[in-house]
């Protein structure tokens, strides 16, 4: 005979877990299907993005600026301290020969003095640290002893110096590597979120820029504000030359510039020698605190790390290398955050 058994009912807890799970499914399901519309950032969201991205990007090209200058003034000095050695060797040289000549001297007139003959086949070191030894060299062979022992410690100075900016200039490679990285990566972001804007929101973008070089040209009253000096104006009057040409990181023209580039240009082609990086310009000249006190073609320092810099146009416009995706054009000294004047 069959059996009937009654089948076995899930356990209350078994149930509870069950219909927990399931409503959680169903809340994270709806959940993302209200969120997914919004995942797209707007066109605004994306510039203030892209714009925080160029800031940082300035940030970081002025440091790679700071150690491209370094490397290059490290370079420069390595090469004279090596053409010294060159030279110290060549003369260090001479100078034994001398003394060999003075050796075969004596011993063509009675035999070699043994202090001399001694020091020709070792370290005169040893020797010139011996009274003993200098009371039996004539006058002209101490001399000439002298001259070689200060000329070989004058090339194991230079020597040593040139061995310590080399490490120097290792460590500054490094460091312009890492600088460049940072500053393509900051501009490689912001790249990609620019190539997330679908083509109308991309040209809306562009047309904003084109106003706004457009409208600096436009607008921009310069006034009677008067050059700091003949070579302040003349550094102003060749920026100006270089209204719409692009902004591009560690450039220095002469068909583009960043913002320290722009401005040693101009003053070089014064005939005034700046330093390259921004933060170092704020301190090549007299600084001016006062907005009202600023004339034509002084420096204009922004941000509190000193990371930007142009010049002075008159009547509260500046004349700058804004950053990447603009070109050299005036815009008000408002639109940053002013931090003081330079007078070169």
């Amino acid at each position: 005979m069959a059996s009937h058994r009654r089948p076995k009912q899930p356990s209350r807890a078994r149930v509870t877990v069950l219909t927990t799970a399931a409503a959680a499914a169903v809340a994270i399901s709806a959940q993302a299907a209200n969120a997914a519309p919004s995942a797209k950032p707007s066109k605004d969201e994306v510039k203030s993005k892209v714009d925080e991205l160029y800031e940082k990007a300035e940030q970081a090209t002025e440091k790679y600026n700071g150690a491209k200058e370094k490397q290059e003034k490290l370079q420069k000095e390595i090469s004279t301290i090596q053409d010294n050695v060159a030279r110290g060797q060549q003369e260090l040289n001479k100078l034994r020969d001398g003394l060999g000549s003075m050796a075969a001297g004596q011993y063509r007139t009675g035999g070699i003095d043994p202090s001399l003959q001694l020091f020709l086949s070792a370290d005169p070191d040893d020797y010139l640290d011996k009274a003993s030894t200098l009371d039996q060299l004539s006058g002209q062979q101490v001399e000439a002893l002298k001259k070689i022992q200060d000329k070989q410690r004058e090339l194991t100075q230079e020597r040593s110096e040139a061995s310590s900016k080399l490490k120097d200039l290792a460590a500054t490679r490094t460091e312009l590597g890492n600088k460049k990285k940072e500053v393509q990566g900051k501009l490689a972001e912001a790249q990609r979120l620019l190539n997330s804007l679908t083509a109308a929101e991309k040209a809306a973008l562009d047309a904003e820029q084109a106003r706004a070089s457009r409208a600096s040209a436009d607008r921009v009253q310069l006034g009677n504000s008067a050059p700091a000096s003949g070579r302040a104006g003349a550094a102003f009057s060749a920026a100006q030359t270089k209204i719409g040409s692009p902004y591009v990181y560690g450039a220095t023209g002469p068909s583009s510039y960043d913002c320290s580039g722009l401005t040693s240009w101009a003053y070089a082609q014064a005939g005034v020698g700046i330093p390259r990086t921004s933060q170092a310009q704020a301190n090549a000249g007299t600084r001016i605190y006062s907005q009202s006190q600023l004339q034509v073609g002084d420096l204009v320092i922004f941000y509190g790390d000193l990371h930007h810099v142009g010049l002075y146009a008159g009547n509260g416009q500046v004349l700058h290398a804004p950053r990447t995706g603009t070109v050299v054009r005036y815009e008000s000294i408002n639109n940053m955050p002013f931090q003081f004047g330079v007078r070169i």
